[in-house]
């Protein structure tokens, strides 16, 4: 099985994107730039490569 970066990645950007778009209705954008944006990414980064890994493990033999 290839991994492919492009289309793996793809949706995790639309979300983060307008998760942003979306909180800025609720919060100021300064906020929401320098708070809420720096911990999706962190957070969506990490849950990704931590299902990236299990996905490996679940399809070794």
């Amino acid at each position: 099985m290839d991994f492919d970066f492009v289309p793996a990645v793809a949706p995790l950007v639309v979300i983060v994107a307008v998760a942003t778009v979306g909180l800025t209705s609720v919060m100021t954008l300064s906020t929401v730039l320098m708070m809420v944006l720096p911990s999706m990414i962190v957070f969506s980064v990490v849950a990704f490569f931590l299902g990236m890994k299990h996905g490996e493990f679940r399809a070794s033999p």
